[in-house]
């Protein structure tokens, strides 16, 4: 049985906006899962209702074996959430932000102090355990963060955004804690992300989410390896619509994409095409201003998939204040 199934999943909002959209995947035990997308895209609405704190409009979701509008209570007893906004109380110590948070997921009076000073020593926090929350750097709040969501020994933790403002030290600390929790406790892990760089690194799989709708899945390796050979990038100041016609019969092209003020070119090998797709603009009358290569990433899956790059779907989602994460 997977610990989370989603099948054709969809949020509409009174004001009409459709947050979610037939979102549907499985995520396994002892697996990291990944939610990829901009901010903007439905990510952090699929949690929510995975965590039963919003209902969804259509479709079906099961976390731990139930059913999460017909049975939230059975969820929230079998699950750990770390919300994108920590929810430690900053005038309270470590000790006793972990300590409430047991006693209100209903954890043993006679195994909580035990419990609690493992965690506190498991995230690395022992020595600050006394102190208030209000010392604390982002990393350690974090930290703190995801202690709480496994006070309760869950067997599914869902993390929206976790490692958003942290310095990269800090997240590099938080990455590898993610990967103990999957390897020690054999957990299931879903996770909302708008770094590719940490999608790739630490998701075993992924869903990439646009417009509330998954438009890919499948690990990080596997997803890339779809893009066939190199992306070079031409600079051309404009003159996008003429480089297209004069580089499309051109042998070894495997896609041409508009990119601003310029274009991307899919080829085989990029080094060896670099001088023939030069050479072809400038007969063209068309002038190169700069040229770039690079291996497939997952923003070239991203931007294979919707037209855009990931970056510039972030822009846009934030330009449109929509307020849906």
């Amino acid at each position: 049985m997977d610990a989370i199934t989603v099948e054709n999943l969809s949020k509409t909002y009174r004001n009409g906006v459709r947050a979610v959209d037939g979102v549907s995947f499985n995520v396994s035990q002892g697996e990291i899962f990944g939610l990829l997308g901009p901010n903007g895209a439905g990510k952090s609405t699929t949690v929510r209702i995975l965590v039963t704190l919003t209902q969804a409009t259509g479709g079906n979701a099961y976390v731990a074996g139930f059913d999460v509008r017909r049975d939230p209570a059975d969820v929230r007893l079998r699950i750990g959430y770390v919300a994108q906004d920590s929810g430690v109380d900053k005038y309270d110590t470590g000790r006793e932000n972990l300590t409430l948070q047991g006693q209100l997921m209903r954890v043993s009076s006679e195994v909580l102090p035990a419990r609690v000073d493992r965690l506190l020593n498991w995230v690395g926090l022992s020595e600050a355990a006394d102190k208030l929350v209000e010392t604390y750097s982002g990393g350690m709040r974090r930290r703190l963060d995801i202690a709480m969501g496994l006070i309760n020994e869950p067997q599914v933790l869902f993390l929206d955004e976790p490692t958003t403002g942290l310095d990269p030290e800090s997240r590099a600390i938080l990455w590898k804690d993610l990967e103990r929790i999957r390897d020690e406790r054999n957990m299931a892990v879903l996770l909302t992300t708008h770094y590719l760089e940490e999608a790739d690194a630490l998701c075993d799989r992924l869903a990439i989410i646009d417009h509330g709708t998954v438009v890919t899945e499948g690990t990080p390796t596997a997803l890339k390896s779809e893009i066939r050979g190199d992306t070079v990038t031409l600079d051309l100041n404009g003159h996008s619509d003429l480089a297209h016609s004069a580089l499309a019969e051109l042998e070894n092209v495997l896609e041409i994409i508009p990119n601003g003020q310029g274009i991307l070119v899919r080829v085989e090998n990029g080094a060896a095409a670099i001088p023939s797709l030069v050479n072809r603009l400038e007969r063209a009358g068309i002038s190169v201003h700069e040229v770039t290569m690079s291996r497939p990433t997952l923003d070239d899956v991203y931007l294979h998939h919707t037209g855009q790059h990931f970056s510039a779907a972030g822009d846009e989602a934030d330009a449109e204040g929509a307020g849906i994460r």
